[in-house]
């Protein structure tokens, strides 16, 4: 926890189609950090697109001018609820800013957006994401802002994957 000589109060805004380039490199930070970087395929352009989308959503944390970190979702529709959720992507801090109470800030900003979307659409949005198994840290995080955190196995199909097995199953 950050003590009052370590916290720092961010500035939080919503990124906007400008801040494209910033966003992809955060991004890719945190993949790098993750050791997933491998995986990343959008570049500024898709950021571009992705940022003028009012269904994503990427709130940017400065300290002292600078990026310090970003946290991300997406509005989407959920079949179970039959109404949209926010699909939280990533929360990053870059390691300087790191233990001074930017990661809660940009937590708190996206309380306050899905707060004020509920405001708009006379839904209350549920926040869904995923963390890492191994990330013991970041679970601690989540619980002490009062997440319920559950254990799932997340699974991809790739599309090579999937039209293999589409090949065998019309075979």
């Amino acid at each position: 926890m950050p003590t009052a000589a370590t916290a720092v109060r961010p500035t939080v805004r919503r990124a906007g189609v400008d801040d494209a380039a910033t966003v992809h490199t955060l991004l890719v930070e945190l993949a790098e950090h993750e050791g997933t970087a491998h995986a990343v395929r959008a570049g500024v352009d898709d950021w571009r697109r992705m940022l003028a989308d009012p269904d994503v959503v990427v709130l940017l944390a400065d300290v002292d001018g600078a990026p310090a970190g970003y946290v991300s979702g997406v509005r989407q529709l959920n079949l179970w609820l039959g109404r949209d959720i926010l699909a939280m992507d990533d929360l990053y801090v870059r390691p300087a800013a790191r233990d001074r109470g930017v990661g809660g800030q940009l937590m708190a900003a996206l309380a306050e957006h899905v707060v004020d979307l509920a405001r708009v659409t006379g839904q209350d949005l549920v926040v869904t994401w995923g963390v890492r198994a191994d990330n013991e840290a970041g679970q601690r995080f989540y619980r002490r802002l009062g997440a319920r955190l559950r254990t799932k196995v997340v699974a991809s199909w790739q599309p090579r994957d999937y039209r293999d097995h589409l090949r065998r199953a019309r075979a």
